[in-house]
């Protein structure tokens, strides 16, 4: 905003203002409220070049102010530091991303780059480490100095670092051979350190999703995750790390008013935040105090003061005749007017407004200056606008014109990668192979035949047989996940029960196939409605929604409209992780069906979910003369008589309803949508009876986590799905503990959230104790009120109790599960999981998103009863939620709970059996053929068969290039799979990268993968070594070489074999490099096939 700040230099009051900014002392500006706040600042940072603190009263004003000094300095990096909490109790796992935050941050400021760093009170005067312990712990790294190796290592695991296999989530390291990985915290991406003995030869950052490297580094400084604090610490605030810098406080009475508060409240605050007195009254650099009215602040000693005249804009809730008045007095005046706006499409409304006023309007352009009289429009946000009479500049914001603005994103987070089949494959783990069934995967083995050297993976079947698979043939075997806590039987190898168990299985699976199909086949075949292209009303509306939509949502938008517009049902499936606005999406294709005259179903799983639904739709649809009603046990029978009437007589347009909805009393007059939430709640039952009803109809279902068959079916495409993984700005990750039940954690926690006027969840999910554990929690926290809520209570009383709790009545609600089911409290902001590993995954996850739902810190306590031995599935879904803190992880988790939950009651009862016999992932792969099959009417074609190659060579890769196995079944994975030469040169160039220069079994390994690739391409289907001859056997005899144009010497060595003309024998004496060899002949044969002779 250079130009601008240009501008405003013709009053000078402003210009002594920005003066003191560089004076040390502490000065005071007053007569400032909103955006001129932000606007002054980033003028003055511009002009000296430092770092700024600014501390505000709350996590509202933090939010207006990042987004205004987005728009007023773009190229400043603005920070945030957020509060961390000290836990006293010991835990198994726990979050990790906010100390990590503050580190970046206070690293930041210790390398003394310009930029804003934005704290509330507490998050300011909290007691961090000394800036010194910072310095110290800190690692500068450069390419081409020397470290010593096991030393970096200590200070890596000092500073708070995990050592892993594989580096996927800050503050882990990873070490292979000469390789080291490291999500450094204050880094966006992690980073590959290349070691040549102690010498760094090159420091590159690379993808944490592929692993693969992107760009280099010449230098780079690793912080440390946390310090342990030491109690002579209790003296430093993020106040001691600005130096040289400016701290501005913004309205410091409020500050005052809060961190006194704070300590009040709370003996907990005592030792972890700084009191007011103490933290102002020791000398400091450059401090200003901004605020409204001009007022003196206790224990500050105010060196000078100044102030400049700056009007607040007035609301013109979209008044343009207003607007136009003002506009023109405003030019009478000889103001410079700039409207700083949003969104494309109201700058393109206001455009268009302007000129039918005959007003000039000209594009805000940085590089040109500003002319007085003129209009301006630029794209950004800012709180309000502004007027400063004597600098002659009036700013005008969107929220000032129409009254609301949409808040813009700032961070677009990174999408969950799905979960690799092989990479977590341990000893022990079951595995399916295609001819002999189940058995147990124990490690790969590297044997030694004839001298020669080759990987096996190791499977032990019943009878104590054992099955050594090579490397090249791990397409036969595929991983066993079947239902929960049950043990496969192991099978025979060669026995007839795996035989019996498959046909079994496929005669099963041909059955569904069918019946699927069918059930989709129909849906494409029945005529739909096709709905009309969108109206002016649903532009409104969807202008009328308060936040930018992601990325991901319009996508999903877009792509519902265009299959609703098409003429046969639709069936959508939109998968989005809790509170990342499926509901927002879902709205929008509700009002479309209205406004193309049909009317809408919303199902939903349970009563609480439809009346706040209920609530929802109703605000949103009202102001556009929609009409929404709710159809719950709640609902008594005279009510309900009157909106089934009324829905029969088309006067509601939206009908929201748990399962009564599927009743056959229930008659639309024109039903055109079906809305289904919170799918993976229903079951198979009730899906069926829906699909019956909804035929002809478009059908669009929500779901935070796909349970597996719907995940599977949309992969298998019989449907369409749109998957929304952005999360909606201004959300923090949830705080997540995993520790032991202690009463004390759950006092503290119950506390903590009570002082700052919140609610918490506590789910206890034994409905016939329940009330014992009310005693149990009465009794350790006597002044908190608590509610009980389970889904055996009467309709009236558990709504009333829900109601209650929402309106905050209750400071803690007891509940069974019910919880996980969609219920929104946004003052609730704790959630306490009791015996947490008795949930599957998918309900933890969706507990824990209950809460976190607005600015505040949220907390998760997931807590397992002390002593109890966890059963090994509980243990790994512990460790999957601790593993998935981050926002975002819902996908990832179905397809972890898809394996931990076992494929469970995937696709109705009869095939339960079939999945245990088979393990899922055969069956996913004979239904995707049987569908295939159905569809197409005849099997799928044979692909052209592989090359198989057996020759004496050391060719495998050793442990000391890749020692975890997982990654070395993936890595032979991958090289199985390879079609092109361009593959292969990518995936070394990956290996290079990844684990350095291969050793010589490797390097033989990718010269024999070229030579495979070649054979592949000329058709050859073997290459055998047999002592001194070469076997090569071809798929026809049509891709054979002809023999007579090839030099003598060569056509002596070759010679054809009696019997069986695909067949080829080549003498090998003489020869000592058999690939290079190999390599060699195979371009001759290359060349001659297409038709060079070579004589």
């Amino acid at each position: 905003m250079n130009q601008v700040f240009q501008w405003i230099n013709r009053d000078e009051n402003i210009s002594k203002a920005v003066q003191q900014f560089a004076q040390p002392g502490c000065h005071s500006i007053y007569g400032l409220g909103g955006s001129v706040k932000s606007m002054l600042i980033g003028k003055a940072l511009c002009e000296i070049n430092k770092q700024a603190l600014v501390i505000v009263p709350s996590k509202e004003n933090a939010a207006a102010w990042t987004s205004d000094l987005h728009f007023m300095v773009p190229h400043m990096r603005i920070l945030d530091f957020p509060f961390v909490d000290k836990a006293v109790f010991t835990t198994t796992a726990k979050s990790i991303e906010r100390a990590a935050r503050q580190m970046e941050v206070l690293g930041y400021l210790r390398s003394g780059h310009a930029g804003i760093v934005l704290a509330t009170a507490e998050e300011a005067l909290q007691y961090i480490i000394a800036p010194q312990r910072i310095d110290d712990a800190a690692m500068d790294i450069a390419a081409g100095k020397e470290y010593d190796r096991s030393q970096f290592l200590q200070h890596l695991v000092d500073g708070g670092y995990e050592r892993v296999d594989l580096v996927e989530r800050r503050g882990h390291f990873s070490v292979r051979g000469d390789i080291i990985d490291v999500y450094a915290v204050n880094y966006p991406d992690p980073l590959r350190l290349e070691f040549f003995g102690d010498e760094i030869e090159s420091i590159r950052f690379f993808d944490a999703a592929n692993q693969k490297s992107k760009e280099t580094a010449d230098s780079v400084r690793i912080l440390p995750i946390s310090l342990e604090s030491q109690p002579e610490e209790a003296l430093y605030t993020l106040l001691d790390y600005v130096g040289d810098g400016v701290i501005i406080w913004d309205e410091p009475n409020r500050v005052r008013d809060n961190v006194k508060k704070l300590l009040k409240e709370s003996d907990d605050y005592k030792g972890l935040v700084c009191p007011w007195q103490k933290a102002v009254g020791k000398p400091r650099g450059t401090q200003i105090v901004l605020s409204l009215l001009a007022q003196s602040v206790p224990d500050m000693t105010i060196d000078s003061s100044a102030s400049f005249a700056v009007k607040m804009m007035a609301s013109f809730q979209k008044q343009f005749n207003l607007l136009a008045d003002e506009l023109q007095h405003w030019q009478q005046n000889d103001n410079t007017v700039l409207f700083v706006l949003g969104s494309k499409e109201r700058t393109a409304t206001l455009t268009s407004w302007l000129k039918k006023q005959q007003q000039p309007v000209l594009p805000y352009d940085d590089a040109v200056p500003l002319k007085a009289k003129s209009v301006y429009i630029t794209d950004g946000e800012i709180s309000n606008g502004y007027e400063l009479p004597y600098a002659k500049l009036v700013i005008i914001s969107e929220r000032d014109i129409y009254g609301m603005q949409k808040h813009r994103l700032r961070h677009h987070a990174a999408k969950g990668q799905e979960i690799n089949v092989f990479t977590d494959l341990k000893p022990g783990d079951y595995v399916v192979h295609e001819s002999h069934g189940i058995g147990r995967y124990d490690g790969i083995k590297t044997i030694e035949l004839d001298g020669v050297h080759k990987d096996y993976l190791e499977i032990h079947y019943a009878d104590k047989d054992i099955l050594y698979v090579p490397t090249d043939q791990l397409n036969m075997l595929q991983r066993y996940i079947g239902n929960e806590g049950n043990t496969p039987k192991l099978h025979k190898m060669g026995g007839s029960d795996w035989q019996k168990a498959r046909k079994k299985a496929q005669k099963s699976i041909t059955d569904l196939a069918e019946k699927l199909v069918d059930i989709y086949a129909k849906r494409e075949i029945v005529t739909g409605y096709a709905f009309p292209p969108d109206s002016p009303e649903q532009k409104e509306f969807e202008d009328a929604f308060p936040y930018e939509e992601t990325e991901d949502q319009l996508k999903a938008v877009a792509s519902i409209k265009k299959s609703m517009e098409k003429p046969f049902p639709m069936d959508c499936l939109v998968c989005g992780d809790v509170g990342f606005g499926k509901t927002e999406v879902a709205m929008r294709a509700i009002f479309k069906a209205v406004m193309g005259g049909k009317q809408v179903a919303v199902l939903v799983p349970t009563t609480v979910l439809a009346q706040q639904h209920f609530q929802t739709f109703t605000e949103r649809f009202t102001p556009f003369g929609v009409s929404c009603d709710v159809l719950n046990r709640f609902r008594s029978y005279k009510e309900k008589k009157e909106i089934l009437a009324r829905t029969l007589d088309g006067d509601i347009d939206v009908l929201i309803g748990t399962h009564s909805l599927l009743n056959k009393k229930v008659k639309f007059q024109d039903l055109g949508l079906l809305v289904v939430d919170e799918e993976q709640r229903f079951g198979v039952a009730q899906k069926e009876k829906w699909k019956a009803w909804a035929a002809h109809i478009d059908v669009l279902t929500l779901s935070a986590t796909p349970i597996p068959r719907t995940l599977h079916m949309s992969l298998v495409n019989l449907r369409e799905m749109c998957v929304i993984e952005t999360p909606p700005t201004d959300r923090f990750p949830v705080q997540t503990y995993v520790t032991e039940y202690d009463e004390r954690i759950v006092r503290d926690a119950v506390m903590r959230e009570k002082r700052r006027g919140g609610q918490v969840f506590f789910v206890y999910n034994r409905v016939e104790t329940i009330e014992r554990m009310k005693d149990e929690l009465q009794a350790l926290l006597p002044d908190i009120s608590i509610g009980i809520a389970h889904g055996q209570m009467a309709g009236g009383q558990l709504e009333q109790l829900m109601f209650d709790f929402y309106e905050g009545k209750y400071d803690v609600l007891l509940c069974s599960s019910l919880v996980e089911n969609g219920l929104d409290v946004a003052n609730a902001n704790t959630i306490i999981i009791y015996d947490a590993d008795h949930f599957g995954l998918s309900q933890l996850y969706q507990m824990r998103g209950r809460v976190g739902r607005s600015h505040r810190m949220a907390y998760a306590y997931f807590l397992y009863r002390r002593d109890k031995v966890l059963s090994e599935v509980a243990e790994k879904r512990l460790q999957a939620i601790k593993e998935f803190t981050e926002l975002g992880s819902g996908f990832k988790i179905a397809m972890r709970d898809l394996e931990i939950r076992g494929a469970g009651n995937l696709l109705g009862r009869e095939q339960h059996g079939n999945i245990a016999s088979v393990g899922f992932a055969m069956y996913c792969h004979m239904l995707e053929d049987a569908i295939a099959k159905v569809q197409s009417g005849k099997a799928k074609e044979e692909p052209t068969p592989e090359t198989v190659m057996e020759v004496h060579v050391d060719a495998f890769i050793d442990d000391q290039y890749i020692s975890n196995g997982g990654q070395k079944i993936e890595m032979y994975q991958r090289m199985a799979m390879l079609k092109t030469e361009k593959d292969l040169t990518d995936l070394e160039a990956e290996l290079v990268d990844r684990y350095g220069k291969p050793t010589q079994p490797v390097k033989t390994l990718l010269a024999a993968t070229h030579i495979r690739l070649q054979a592949q391409a000329q058709h050859i289907l073997l290459i055998s070594q047999k002592r001194d001859v070469l076997e090569l056997k071809w798929q026809h005899t049509a891709y054979m070489p002809p023999l007579a144009q090839l030099d003598a010497k060569l056509r002596r060595s070759i010679r054809p074999v009696p019997g069986n003309p695909l067949l080829l024998r080549i003498s090998l004496q003489g020869i000592s490099d058999i690939l290079a060899f190999l390599d060699s002949i195979l371009k001759i044969f290359a060349t001659l096939r297409k038709g060079n002779s070579l004589d």
